[in-house]
């Protein structure tokens, strides 16, 4: 296994931790109360919420920045 095979395989599971922690975040639609602002009103910021969001920032950039490198080919060695 080298170093390509290494960076795929962490690529494929950031990728598929992505879709779960995609699909585990809460709606947001504030429907047409959001116009006014009288959605962020009542509504408080929760930890399991900001930690999911940190997860999934985090995720999303290593995702990103593995994508580049792996289309660049900038792991190739020399042949």
């Amino acid at each position: 296994m080298n170093i390509v095979e290494l960076v795929r395989i962490i690529w494929a599971i950031c990728a598929g931790l992505l879709i779960v922690l995609v699909l585990l975040h809460s709606p947001k639609g504030d429907g047409i109360g959001g116009i006014g602002g009288q959605a962020q009103l009542f509504t408080s910021a929760k930890s399991a919420e900001k930690t999911l969001n940190q997860v999934t920032w985090t995720l999303s950039i290593l995702f990103v920045a593995l994508t580049i490198v792996l289309s660049a080919g900038w792991l190739q060695t020399p042949q």
